[in-house]
């Protein structure tokens, strides 16, 4: 059981026997009363959010996940599909569920599966990918007064600011918790 201080921003939680992750988290103090502690969840397997408040003394349940490596292999209609690394058994998962982390999935990336009574319900793309750059328009000579960045269109097809010197079929290292670029790859 979590209690009021334990529950953060990204804590996996149990409520009404579902999992649910901690989206967003704000703690007041109210004087003698004790702390009021507003959060924002939302449902691993069906996407719902939901938004509770919990007093000082209530507690939650942690959600029991396990985890494990998988391999992302394609996308079709609303659906990534994915396959566990262990069992080589496929499992698909709705998008909407995976959230921003789609955009850096590529055929064959490694990702962390978050399985919640033996049914994989979410995953955790790596820190840092490795992207093709797939389209970058030249750079314009003199369009450097202040920050000289441009839009460039991954493999993914996820766009991104990133320097002038990047250039068509360049890999990048892009940051999936920013959705910003890091670095060229030396090839």
């Amino acid at each position: 059981m979590l209690d009021i201080s334990q529950i953060r921003l990204g804590s996996v939680v149990k409520h009404d026997g579902e999992p649910y992750v901690v989206t967003l988290c704000n703690q007041k103090q109210v004087g003698r009363g004790g702390s009021i502690k507003t959060i924002k969840i939302k449902n691993l397997i069906s996407g719902k959010v939901l938004e509770k408040t919990i007093q000082g003394n209530e507690k939650m349940a942690e959600a029991d996940l396990s985890r494990g490596q998988a391999t992302y292999l394609y996308s079709d209609g609303g659906e990534a599909h994915f396959m566990d690394a262990e069992s080589f058994e496929q499992f698909s998962l709705n998008k909407e569920n995976i959230g921003a982390g789609i955009n850096f999935l590529k055929d064959g990336t490694e990702v962390t599966v978050l399985t919640f009574e033996s049914r994989p319900v979410a995953i955790q793309v790596p820190v840092k990918v490795e992207l093709r750059v797939e389209s970058a328009p030249p750079a314009v000579k003199g369009d450097t007064a202040g920050t000289a960045t441009k839009t460039i269109t991954l493999e993914t097809g996820y766009e991104v600011n990133a320097p002038l010197f990047i250039k068509e079929g360049d890999i990048v290292r892009i940051n999936t918790e920013t959705g910003g670029y890091v670095e060229r790859v030396k090839s």
